[in-house]
């Protein structure tokens, strides 16, 4: 089985799109496909490095040759009848309206998809349970334990979001209470005075991220893949919506329990944030609760999922009526 990634990276719409590319890239090569990935990389080069390890090329895009293209973009158009054209099924991943397209494999695994308008799209997999995690979130899978003296603050990769960390780490200290902050963030946010036993380390997005997340108490994140990626791991998790594409996500979160909210980047209230961390840090019961919900959900297979049914189709193109 031959099969091309494509996705982009930018500090405008971070590196998501990419992470979940490493995630099908990990378990593809592991079944002995071939792997190819066409797309930029700009602000996600610590994940990308992660396709050189794997021995995934990079090539332009150009569906010729690949059994199944896997798409995972907002800003692309209807590729069908191109990539069907030559010879490969399309599997298009998108966020409720964002990056929907006909495919032959539609993937959406937000945690309460709505109803979707039929385009012609043939097998439609969605939820929680195709969520693309990376290998190494699954293998560090555990439940964080002992005093929440550990938070770790993540808001996707680009540096517009710095003033935002700065009104989050404020909050944090206006807690009063004990903590070290791990702030992972592009940009110099503003640093609050510090009470004693409170520290902020900052530091740019990297592979050190996931080592932090594992051993992490408490979480304050965007709602986004790094979120997914938090609930995998069993990390009582703080959620912000950072855009709009990730409101559907961050509503269907707070209804199934898996996060408590702080509401949208835009219109942060420092009182309320500094109240609802506050519970966070102090009610064991509402961590372990948002703990358990969380690994529950999220089990980390769904790459595979989509694998199996992608594998079992491969010969469906050739009666494609774009062929």
């Amino acid at each position: 089985m031959r099969v091309l990634l494509r996705a982009d990276a930018s500090a405008a719409i971070g590196a998501g799109h990419v992470a979940r590319m490493v995630a099908y890239a990990e378990r593809a090569v592991a079944r002995g496909w071939e792997v190819a990935f066409s797309g930029g990389v700009e602000n996600a080069e610590w994940l990308a490095a992660q396709f050189d390890e794997l021995g995934v090329s990079r090539v332009p895009f150009d569906p010729e040759g690949f059994d199944a293209v896997i798409v995972d973009h907002y800003g692309l158009g209807d590729l069908r009848k191109e990539v069907n054209a030559a010879g490969a099924l399309l599997v298009s991943i998108e966020d409720d309206v964002f990056g929907r397209r006909p495919a032959d494999i539609v993937v959406d695994s937000g945690f309460a998809p709505a109803p979707r308008p039929d385009d012609g799209s043939d097998l439609l997999l969605r939820g929680i349970a195709y969520a693309p995690l990376r290998d190494v979130v699954r293998r560090t899978r555990r439940k964080p334990s002992g005093p929440p003296t550990h938070v770790t603050v993540v808001l996707g990769g680009g540096a517009e979001w710095a003033t935002t960390v700065g009104l989050l780490l404020r909050a944090l200290r206006d807690t009063e209470l004990p903590f070290v902050a791990d702030a992972f963030v592009r940009g110099e946010p503003s640093l609050p005075s510090l009470l004693p036993g409170q520290t902020i380390r900052l530091s740019p997005p990297s592979p050190a991220l996931l080592d932090v997340m594992a051993t992490t108490d408490v979480a304050v994140s965007a709602s986004g893949v790094t979120f997914v990626e938090l609930c995998c791991l069993g990390v009582p998790t703080a959620a912000v919506q950072l855009v709009d594409n990730q409101e559907t996500g961050y509503r269907a979160a707070l209804d199934l329990g898996l996060a408590v909210g702080l509401g949208h980047a835009d219109t942060l209230d420092l009182t309320s944030v500094t109240s609802t961390l506050r519970a966070l840090l102090s009610d064991a019961d509402l961590r372990g609760s948002l703990s358990a919900t969380a690994s529950s959900t999220v089990d980390g297979l769904g790459v595979d999922r989509v694998l199996d049914q992608l594998e079992s189709r491969t010969g469906s193109v050739r009666d494609s009526p774009y062929r």
